[in-house]
């Protein structure tokens, strides 16, 4: 098992830097770089790459839309090359709300295309052919009633670090979540009950594992939550930060009927909570709704409590198939990421 963690960025990249240096030094495996509708993930990771030497680097996430699949495989190749081989891949494809609202581009066929960018990337890394792709949502060279007619296939013109970077999937939906366990290399799933989400899950990861190329090995399942050796009044205060961040996906992040982390906590048995958040959250009543975020699945998505409380939820999610452990740090404690870094599973 891996640890990873993702980039508190607030728009100082020397301090950015620093506190990943610290963290690789401590022994994180992968830092991840968010990007929604502020600053830019590349440039900050090809900051990064400067300043570090082993720890993985990769955007978390980069969506599929505001980018052209080209346009994003040159960004990965050239992050894997300034970083000597050490770029990991996220993508997604994000939602209306940041798409359309703010990169002002139409949200359509997401899951075609997420295969397009995929297919896209692995190709231009592999430099088999020139760029040819008729896909689902692009047609590169663009056809000549579509353009000038003067598009050709054309080959990617330096030499990529490596003829393939690890490929990670943000999915909610059980549509792409199976395309994930068919053509990724890794999911980046969200809300993950150890105890809940392999039953949730088991029957669209069967339908893509049953397409997927054995030549890309076995599915990396990357997911977690806010980690820190904390009891009393500090715990509570971490959870209840948790549930803040639970009842905004869960009550905020889509309308009714069209909120996947919503029917993912429905699906978990909490339909009369997901329910009640939502109704909460959307008439503004937001601390009421994180109240109503049932503790137990607070307790059960995060690592917070004793040593020995960390131990056990590290075990459940290896047992519930996590490969990569993807943690908040609850506190500026680096010892933490050593000794968590010490308790995953070899």
């Amino acid at each position: 098992m891996q640890l990873a963690s993702m980039l508190e960025y607030a728009g100082d990249p020397r301090k950015a830097a620093a506190q990943v240096t610290e963290r690789e030094a401590a022994g994180i495996d992968i830092v991840w770089v968010s990007e929604a509708y502020g600053y830019d993930a590349p440039t900050m990771l090809g900051y990064l790459a400067g300043q570090t030497r082993t720890v993985q680097l990769g955007p978390g996430i980069l969506n599929v839309y505001s980018r052209t699949p080209a346009a994003i495989a040159q960004t990965v190749a050239g992050l894997d090359n300034v970083s000597g081989g050490r770029a990991i891949l996220g993508i997604g494809a994000s939602g209306p709300q940041v798409i359309e609202g703010f990169h002002g581009v139409s949200y359509r066929n997401p899951l075609g295309k997420v295969r397009d960018v995929v297919a896209t990337v692995r190709q231009v890394l592999r430099r088999e052919a020139p760029l040819e792709l008729d896909g689902a949502t692009v047609t590169i060279p663009l056809p000549p009633e579509q353009g000038t007619g003067l598009g050709k296939p054309l080959k990617l013109i330096n030499h990529p670090e490596r003829p393939a970077v690890p490929i990670y999937l943000a999915s909610l939906g059980p549509k792409s979540i199976a395309m994930a366990a068919e053509i990724a290399d890794g999911w980046l799933p969200a809300l993950w009950i150890p105890e809940l989400a392999p039953a949730v899950y088991s029957e669209s990861l069967s339908v893509g594992r049953a397409q997927r190329d054995p030549v890309l090995g076995e599915l990396d399942i990357a997911c977690g939550g806010i980690v820190a050796i904390a009891e009393g009044e500090e715990r509570e205060r971490l959870l209840w930060k948790a549930r803040q961040q639970v009842a905004l996906y869960v009550g905020g992040m889509g309308a009714r009927g069209k909120n996947f982390y919503n029917d993912v906590f429905v699906k978990y048995g909490y339909g009369d909570a997901a329910r009640t958040i939502q109704d909460l959250y959307l008439a503004g009543r937001k601390d009421e709704a994180a109240a109503a975020v049932p503790a137990e699945a607070v307790e059960r998505l995060h690592l917070v409590g004793s040593e020995s409380f960390i131990k056990e939820r590290i075990a459940a999610f290896n047992e519930s198939g996590v490969s990569v452990l993807n943690v908040y740090l609850g506190q500026p404690d680096l010892d933490l990421v050593t000794k968590v870094k010490s308790w995953l599973p070899a």
